[in-house]
């Protein structure tokens, strides 16, 4: 299982926004360059997260890009949701029935079961997260998301 480079990137851009304290925000140059990433690269990026409505953006010499909300009222489930979707949706299954036209699993399967575990367990901790939470230092962090997932695990359990 993994992760997009867009998704990945995305987040860093926006880390990179929120901590800027800039009045203007930061060009695509800056944060190119911050972040080491291609100039077009981070243009893509940015353009997705501004039609999503977490970033703005300025033109002109004091122009830049900054955010469109404060940083507590970013959820980084819409963010993640907004660079790539999901890991798991319920159409995975239409798309990988192999050769025949239904997966010869549909009635009870057990790797469904799985892949929609995990991303059930994804969608509880990252709708608790937010963007303010990942200004924060790692170790914050850590313990913060250590937190959400035990809870979420939890309540998984119980249900």
């Amino acid at each position: 299982m993994k992760f997009s480079s867009q998704e990945e990137y995305g987040i860093r851009c926006l880390i990179r926004i929120g901590k800027s304290g800039s009045p203007n925000g930061l060009t695509i140059p800056e944060i190119s360059e911050l972040e080491g990433l291609s100039p077009s690269n981070v243009a893509k990026i940015l353009r997705i997260l501004r039609l999503g409505k977490f970033v703005e953006s300025a033109r002109g010499q004091t122009g830049g890009y900054k955010l469109a909300r404060e940083p507590k009222d970013i959820k980084i489930s819409n963010v993640m949701n907004a660079l790539g979707g999901k890991l798991y949706e319920e159409s995975f299954c239409d798309s990988h029935s192999g050769a025949l036209n239904i997966c010869t699993n549909s009635v009870d399967c057990s790797v469904r079961s799985l892949w929609s575990t995990i991303q059930n367990m994804l969608d509880g901790v990252l709708s608790k997260v937010t963007l303010k939470d990942l200004l924060g230092k790692e170790k914050q962090v850590i313990n913060l998301v250590s937190n959400y997932s035990n809870k979420v695990t939890s309540k998984l359990i119980k249900n």
